[in-house]
């Protein structure tokens, strides 16, 4: 079996079909196929997730985490592998994580026994609406009796050969915000008969804005961003109606409901003051990604410590958090900068690829901390 070229196939294929969150028909199918090829039990969960599990000697469980979404991004790779649904585009390395879960089974299953049992989850919807919160109110990690979950990310910030890790709060824990301000509308002319809600959102704005500067301890890190404004109708008219749409991130879980709270005083405060309504809807998303320290430990004073970066907490989101909520667990950023090959575009970014060099890390990653929680032993 020529290895690499089994799993650059997957890749290829996988790439050529990315479809959105639930409704990953064609690659739920293809995922299928495959891993009922290679003999594992094949499950379905979450609506179009996979998962395939492998008893092994001890019904202790170890799982492994792929998502499965693609992106509404219209691909400028100019691969011959490109993608064939119109708009839709692997920009952000879900066809890569795929593969090297599919590549990482397809190792395991040339294996004669395990001492400990494998649940490989290939999950829907992570570029939203969620799909692993969806597989954790299903009951997945505790049917399979899972003790440890880990998954990764390729990540064109971080050189090929490395990765990045760190333990505790590595991404941020997100919100949503969308905001109604009714004020009474009128003349331009007139203003004294109206109640302008463009003036009421310029000082919620500047308001919000103070939230982090001077209620958050310097020392925390904490951001909430104010995305779009919508409002009026013509020049010469006093608005009635300003939309605004924002989000809000922050490692603690404390900074996270503190922003909230004084959002909602400034709101108030801005009703009193101007006599409006000030409508709010703020949807909790993502928690933070917590590394087990334990963890992180095992795998910095293993020889995977050699390509390991210890990185600083980045605000992005990911919903493999809601894993770690119930399971100690690590997530990885698989480095796949190649300046040479000029894979250096960000994620979701039109151009964004990776080389396959990059997916045989993932996959020798993967091995590395099966040996280093014996689940299996390596076989000539």
């Amino acid at each position: 079996m020529d290895f690499k070229q089994v799993v650059q196939t997957h890749r290829q294929y996988l790439h050529q079909i990315p479809e959105l969150g639930f409704c990953e028909f064609q690659t739920s199918s293809y995922l299928k196929e495959q891993l009922e090829k290679l003999g594992y039990e094949v499950y379905s969960t979450a609506k179009t997730g996979i998962l395939a599990y492998r008893k092994g000697v001890s019904e202790e469980c170890i799982a492994f985490r792929s998502d499965m979404d693609g992106l509404s991004i219209t691909e400028e790779t100019n691969v011959d592998f490109a993608s064939t649904i119109e708009g839709q585009m692997h920009a952000c390395g879900h066809d890569g994580h795929m593969s090297i879960l599919l590549g990482f089974a397809t190792y395991v299953s040339t294996l004669s026994s395990l001492k400990k049992s494998l649940l490989f989850i290939f999950q829907p919807a992570e570029e939203g609406p969620g799909g692993a919160e969806v597989i954790v109110k299903e009951g997945i990690l505790k049917r399979f009796n899972v003790k440890s979950i880990f998954g990764l990310h390729i990540y064109p910030e971080i050189e090929e050969g490395k990765f990045g890790l760190r333990p505790g709060a590595m991404t941020a824990q997100t919100g949503e915000l969308d905001l109604m301000i009714e004020g009474v509308g009128g003349h331009g002319a007139m203003p004294h008969k109206s109640n302008d809600a463009l003036i009421v959102a310029a000082q919620l704005i500047n308001s919000y804005q103070s939230i982090i500067s001077r209620n958050l301890n310097p020392i925390e890190a904490g951001v909430l961003t104010i995305g779009t404004i919508n409002g009026g109708e013509r020049r010469n008219i006093i608005a009635q109606k300003v939309e605004l749409t924002g989000t809000i991130r922050a490692f603690s879980e404390d900074v996270y409901e503190m922003i909230k709270k004084r959002m909602n005083e400034i709101n108030h405060g801005l009703e009193l003051m101007f006599n409006v309504k000030v409508s709010t809807q703020l949807t909790d998303m993502y928690p933070s990604i917590m590394n087990d320290p334990s963890l992180f430990d095992l795998i910095s004073q293993s020889k995977l410590g050699e390509h390991l970066i210890e990185i600083d907490p980045m605000m992005i989101a990911e919903d493999f958090s809601y894993y770690q909520k119930e399971v100690p667990g690590l997530f990885f950023m698989l480095g796949s900068r190649n300046e040479a090959l000029g894979y250096t575009y960000p994620l979701h970014h039109a151009k964004f690829n990776f080389s396959e060099r990059v997916m045989m890390d993932g996959i020798k990653l993967y091995d590395e901390v099966c040996q280093l929680l014996d689940v299996y032993e390596r076989e000539c």
